[in-house]
């Protein structure tokens, strides 16, 4: 990799408000990007009653995860390359430019097409709001920080589900992307002015977009076997066998383009740190079920209890603001625990246990139960994200901050993109309804089934991230005097 280093520009000297001010302009962005992961799933089923092709839904979520999770890597370099002022104005615009067409999308592909674009600009706000937190506090101090990260996730826990429900039952779906412009422009001004004292030392890049494309293919590919398969083809005829082919063949290509192009689109020696590795794996692991519940958690309380969109969205906030109180637990006594490690030890076998009780109740269960267990398996992994970025970030120098950062994130994003299409192709094959008259019309014990599996298979996501926490090295958190030296 080339780590050419081009002295920064000079800069005046960076003071405690400006490190505040800095660091709430870039959590206004990731809250854009966290507002727009909760808002969509509360009105997914309403979507699909007005646009049709129901058996496309999960591509709302996937598109976005899928070009996401390609360019979140690729946001790092820019930033090394132009500053993370401009990226991130960029990651914006871009976001914007794709809330755009998703508002006005008059079908199910321009809304699918809409989320991608969405995606480009996505992909780097949670990433570079992460690298930026990192340019400036060292990881020792960086956990009372995430009382701040964990607060944007709470205003998005809380406004997302209610307004997307909302928008969704009484006014109309596509407010959904219209609420992104005034909050993008928000984030804008404030961060215009305090970033250009962010002096970030520039680093000589190759942006490896053949790579990212290469990933984007074969995700792709393999979205659309998982999507067809077994519903508009049978899963041994020809068009799946060869979508699955032809995404193994660019799977292969992808991996020989890391080992080959002089700076690939994930870090080898990033990912040649055990640590990172290691982390990252887990990320993968935990976001794969965790995301598909919480895409079709919405859908399952409308079928169990009979919500409406809206009601269903404020029956989701037990998982979001659990995620939200676990990662306020990390950030407040990771710094005070030598063995910082065991708290995410916890959370993952907490939160795998709610989701096998889930799996056993799911037909049963009251509607305070599916809060209560859904509150706790949300803390249990809210302690995990945050104890993972935080090793991953402590487990490399400064130089290389922006790029395992981006290696975890990638990771991440991949998970959740698969999870959500493998959790897709399951709920076909089991016939779960989509659209919100089918779920009304839907038979109980079939769709059911679905869930019990759903909720099975993120428990399995829990108790492998479980498995890489327990052996991850566990590094002691450097402060001040170790980052300046």
């Amino acid at each position: 990799m080339n780590d050419t280093a081009i002295p920064p520009a000079p800069a005046a000297a960076i003071s405690e408000a400006d490190k505040n001010a800095i660091i709430i302009g870039v959590l206004v962005s990731m809250l854009l990007a966290a507002l727009d992961q909760m808002i969509v799933a509360p009105a997914m089923p309403t979507i699909a009653a007005a646009l049709g092709d129901a058996v496309y839904l999960p591509w709302i979520v996937t598109a976005y995860l899928i070009t996401a999770t390609a360019m979140a890597p690729l946001y790092g370099k820019f930033s090394d390359l132009y500053g993370r002022r401009i990226a991130i104005a960029t990651a914006i615009a871009i976001f914007l430019a794709g809330s755009l067409v998703s508002a006005l999308a008059p079908s199910m592909l321009v809304l699918v097409i809409g989320r991608a674009v969405q995606g480009l600009g996505g992909g780097g706000l949670i990433s570079l709001a992460q690298t930026v937190i990192g340019d400036l506090v060292p990881p020792r101090e960086r956990a009372r920080y995430m009382g701040w990260i964990s607060g944007t996730w709470a205003t998005a826990s809380v406004a997302g589900p209610v307004l997307g429900g909302y928008f969704a039952e009484h006014l109309h779906w596509s407010l959904i992307f219209w609420i992104n412009f005034p909050l993008g422009l928000l984030a804008l001004v404030m961060m215009n002015g305090p970033l250009k004292k962010l002096a970030v030392p520039h680093r000589a890049h190759r942006m490896d977009i053949a790579g990212a494309l290469l990933l984007i293919a074969s995700t792709c590919l393999l979205m659309l076997a998982l999507n067809w398969g077994g519903h508009a083809y049978a899963w041994l005829s020809g068009p799946i066998i060869g979508l699955f082919a032809g995404a193994a063949l660019l799977g292969v290509l992808f991996g020989l383009r890391l080992v080959t192009a002089q700076e690939p689109l994930i870090s080898l020696k990033a990912l040649g740190n055990p640590i990172v590795l290691v982390a990252a794996s887990a990320s993968f692991v935990a976001q794969f079920g965790f995301v598909g519940v919480s895409v079709y958690l919405p859908i399952y309380l409308q079928q169990r209890f009979d919500l409406g969109a809206d009601t269903s969205g404020l029956s989701m906030m037990g998982l979001l603001l659990g995620t939200v109180v676990g990662a306020s637990i990390a950030g407040r006594f990771m710094a005070r625990i030598t063995h910082y490690k065991r708290i995410a030890i916890i959370g993952c076998a907490c939160a795998a246990a709610c989701f096998f009780i889930l799996a056993m109740i799911a037909e049963t269960a009251s509607l305070r139960m599916v809060i209560l267990l859904t509150f706790f398996a949300g803390a249990g992994c809210g302690t995990l994200f945050p104890t993972l970025t935080i090793s991953v970030q402590n487990a490399v120098g400064l130089a290389h901050l922006g790029v395992a950062t981006g290696v975890n994130v990638f990771l991440r994003s991949l998970g959740g993109a698969i999870g959500v299409a493998a959790l897709g192709a399951i709920a076909l094959a089991y016939g779960l309804p989509m659209a919100r008259e089918g779920v009304a019309a839907a038979a109980g014990p079939v769709a059911f089934d679905v869930f019990r599996v759903m909720y099975a298979t993120a428990a399995g996501g829990m108790l492998a991230a479980l498995a890489l926490v327990v052996v991850m090295e566990e590094k002691p958190l450097r402060g001040r005097s170790d980052r300046d030296a």
